[in-house]
């Protein structure tokens, strides 16, 4: 990484958290820092799960339970067990917060207005793009794939997401009952592994792999989110599962895919796997792939 990037992306932080309010001791003058303002505004006028709205905001679960406890000194929300799960704690705004929320909500109008008026109209549309971009690339610089146990909840979750989109894309259906199958016991460690992406902690994208006998890894169940595409995070995937790949010491890469996912083939051939011919059985494959991997040294 270059360190001019470092350097810009520093002031590109410094320039925008001034330009903001970031600095001030009251948000717009509403009686509290910028920091407690959004947490306030994040908990909304619907509440949330303590647990989901620290995900959401990245918080140290102290530094979170100090803001709360502010928050609640002030009248402003309370928290609760969850009528779902007792286990889990809620927040709630109060009716004191709930108007604060409000002034909140207007005031977030007040700094975008602020930050678009003394611009031309073109510079403003060129201001809205770039922000476009630096959201969509900070999101996906926010999310983060590592080896997670198969079996897990949001391994599983992530496996339905995946039978149930090619379910609906490939021409006749899915059965996982009648497709090449990929038992747990495959995907876990030394057999095999299974990533998953978390976006602010929740799941959005998986893919295994499977070891093979003569130094091969196949790789199976390769999914991202709909509403993440589009961040590169399938190429990171696909990344992801070479780099456990190498660690393995394996020497090739394998993997099928069906004729309408026209999206896939395109990202592995660009990631260097070429067409081969079929090595598998997988009835709803019309598409093989292999990729020869660099050796590493053993360690």
């Amino acid at each position: 990484m270059a360190k001019k990037q470092i350097s810009d992306v520093r002031r590109f932080n410094r320039t925008f958290s001034q330009r903001i309010g970031a600095l001030q001791e009251s948000y717009q003058k509403l009686g509290l820092p910028l920091g407690e303002a959004r947490l306030v505004y994040e908990v909304g006028t619907t509440g949330i799960d303590v647990r989901d709205l620290r995900n959401r905001l990245g918080l140290d679960s102290g530094y979170m339970s100090r803001l709360l406890r502010k928050l609640e000194e002030r009248k402003l929300l309370a928290t609760h067990a969850s009528a779902a799960d007792a286990r889990v704690r809620r927040i709630e705004l109060t009716a004191k917060g709930k108007r604060l929320f409000a002034d909140i909500d207007r005031a977030g109008d007040t700094v975008a207005a602020g930050l678009l008026a003394p611009l031309r109209p073109a510079d403003r549309q060129r201001l809205i793009e770039a922000m476009a971009d630096v959201e969509r690339l900070t999101r996906a610089a926010a999310v983060r794939i590592g080896p997670e146990k198969a079996s897990s909840p949001a391994a599983l979750w992530c496996l339905n997401e995946y039978f149930a989109e090619i379910a609906a894309r490939f021409d006749a259906g899915f059965n996982p009952a009648k497709g090449l199958p990929a038992p747990i016991a495959e995907m876990t460690p030394p057999r095999g592994v299974f990533l998953v992406a978390r976006l602010d902690g929740r799941p959005v994208g998986c893919g295994a792999l499977i070891v093979e006998t003569g130094f091969i890894g196949h790789i199976r169940r390769m999914w991202i989110a709909s509403e993440v595409r589009g961040l590169g995070l399938g190429r990171r995937m696909l990344d992801a599962l070479e780099e456990q790949a190498a660690e393995l010491q394996l020497r090739t890469l394998r993997l099928e895919t069906n004729r309408n996912l026209a999206e896939a083939r395109a990202l592995y051939q660009d990631a260097g796997y070429r067409e081969v011919p079929r090595f598998s059985d997988e009835p709803y494959a019309h598409h093989w792939f292999e990729k020869a991997l660099r050796r590493r040294p053993a360690p």
